[in-house]
């Protein structure tokens, strides 16, 4: 499936979820996650789309990623409670630019978000009503590998939204090479220098287009 701006809009504005869209703010980011319809965990097998205004004007970009935990931690489990999987839906603030486990910038998990617990090691991403548990629990959002591309999630994720850091074109100038990560670290600075130091965050399902 294609996920155009205009599907992910509609989707976004069947369920009243909030879009940062005024034509007189330029990078205003919103980030939306995308979740494959499946169970089966340790691809990256998910979307990462960051669209913005600027001088009016939509912009529109999407990254590979993980917005569940890998095989690794989800049959080693850091929590008694079991391995964290995000729910979907939206959160407002939460992530600011942060340290990723006092090592490199990311985004830094700052308010509560929603998990399920999945802790039957089962090597399946379970997200069974009831096992939902509210906090702050380091779900941040990085990259994998620093030297390319990451294949498998493993331990790259235990709840973390993680871009597979893939070496792309830097969209804004043809003749260089950027790592995605870095790309989309410069996207969320650009948002700070105007304005805005928090991100909000919304997480949907292919299965909703």
């Amino acid at each position: 499936m294609t996920f155009t701006l205009d599907k992910i809009l509609a989707v976004l504005k069947s369920k009243n979820y909030p879009i940062y869209e005024d034509d007189k703010k330029n990078y205003n980011l919103n980030l939306v996650g995308i979740r494959h319809n499946t169970n089966v965990p340790n691809s990256f097998d998910d979307l990462m789309c960051v669209f913005w205004k600027f001088n009016g004007n939509w912009t529109f970009r999407i990254f590979p990623c993980t917005t569940d935990p890998g095989l690794k931690t989800l049959n080693t489990p850091q929590n008694p409670k079991g391995t964290a999987i995000v729910k979907e839906g939206y959160y407002a603030k939460l992530w600011n630019i942060g340290l990723h486990q006092g090592k490199y910038r990311a985004l830094k998990q700052l308010n509560n978000v929603i998990v399920f617990r999945d802790a039957d090691k089962d090597g399946v991403l379970d997200m069974m009503p009831g096992t939902e548990q509210t906090g702050i629990f380091g779900i941040n959002c990085h990259r994998a590998n620093e030297n390319g591309k990451s294949i498998k999630v493993e331990g790259w994720s235990a709840g973390c939204q993680v871009l597979q850091n893939r070496e792309i074109f830097n969209p804004d100038n043809q003749t260089i090479k950027v790592f995605e990560f870095d790309y989309f670290m410069h996207l969320c600075d650009m948002q700070v220098v105007h304005g805005r130091d928090t991100f909000d965050y919304t997480l949907i399902n292919e299965k909703d287009f």
